[in-house]
């Protein structure tokens, strides 16, 4: 069988080995994008899913325009049977799609219906979800509307974050695949139709949305820190500039804030990290990072005495 894999990120890699270690399956090229600069250095650095193809020999393709006549001549080439994508990162247009006799599948990380788009992952925890998990589907040309295949739950914990739900989902969804592989190649899948009325989005995060509204529950914002741990990571204002808030402790419900306190307010800074007022309950900062500095220790940071209570963030 003649597979084309599309991928870029760490995500995708587990689902590249399967396809490469499963017997009657020939990976003939993985679709990744281009090589981006990375770091202060801006050093040109390869995708982790080209990095693991060249490991195997395998081709690998990084169009800039998969659209591009070019791409789907050089795709067509290849006679692919099946492609599989794992967080590519392009739309696949209709040329591509009607390219294999067993279609275009996609390892997508949601229970979908609910979120559908780029990143699945962090509304999952920014809302508090309990549990998500992965869902194979048939692609179409919608945006993450094609019929489901296959799907597995997995739980999110308390002490999960946005990075440790991506591994979580990355192995999850390499499981699926080779569980599901069998009845594809063999075309005994039964692909059940997504209902439209259930769909949820999940568009990129914007900027906005990673600084702290400190008039929001504590327990809202507990999420939020976590959803964008370790990218890009949540922020508020002190003095002026940015200060990125990385890890919070789970709210404690008994501890209230007084009456009139200003949303935002420091409560106390010592040993047990930072306490800051919300609009509703206490929010304890455990690790941050000043502009120009490393990440530390909230506690490590309240000894130095520059960020003292009654001090307001967000301003």
């Amino acid at each position: 069988m003649r597979v084309i894999f599309m991928g870029t990120p760490e995500f995708a890699v587990p689902s590249l080995q399967t396809l490469l270690e499963y017997d009657g399956v020939e990976v003939v090229a993985v679709v990744t994008q281009p090589d981006r600069p990375v770091g202060r250095k801006r050093i040109l650095t390869p995708t982790p899913v080209k990095a693991e193809a060249e490991k195997h020999g395998i081709p690998v393709l990084q169009p800039e325009r998969l659209r591009s006549p070019e791409s789907v001549d050089a795709l067509s080439a290849l006679q692919p049977e099946l492609i599989v994508t794992a967080a590519y990162g392009q739309i696949l247009p209709k040329s591509v799609l009607d390219l294999p006799r067993l279609g275009c599948i996609n390892i997508h990380a949601s229970l979908l219906p609910k979120y559908r788009g780029g990143a699945p992952i962090h509304y999952a925890v920014m809302n508090g979800d309990p549990v998500t998990g992965v869902t194979i589907m048939y692609m179409a040309e919608g945006l993450d509307t094609g019929d489901m295949i296959s799907r597995i739950e997995v739980p999110i914990g308390d002490q999960d974050t946005t990075g440790t739900m991506f591994e979580k989902l990355s192995i999850a969804g390499a499981k699926l695949l080779k569980e599901t592989l069998p009845d594809l190649l063999s075309g005994r899948v039964r692909a059940v139709p997504q209902n439209d009325e259930e769909a949820v989005y999940s568009p990129n995060i914007s900027r906005e949305q990673e600084r702290i509204d400190w008039t929001k529950p504590a327990l809202q914002i507990w999420n939020l820190v976590r959803a964008l741990h370790p990218r890009p990571g949540a922020f508020t204002l002190w003095n002026g500039d940015v200060l990125k808030i990385w890890t919070c402790a789970k709210p404690d419900a008994a501890e209230s804030v007084p009456g009139s306190t200003l949303p935002g307010t420091v409560l106390e800074a010592g040993e047990r990290g930072i306490a800051v007022a919300t609009g509703q309950g206490v929010l304890r900062i455990t690790e941050l990072q000043p502009a120009g500095k490393k990440a530390m220790d909230a506690a490590a940071f309240a000894r130095g005495g520059q960020l003292t209570p009654g001090t307001v963030l967000g301003i």
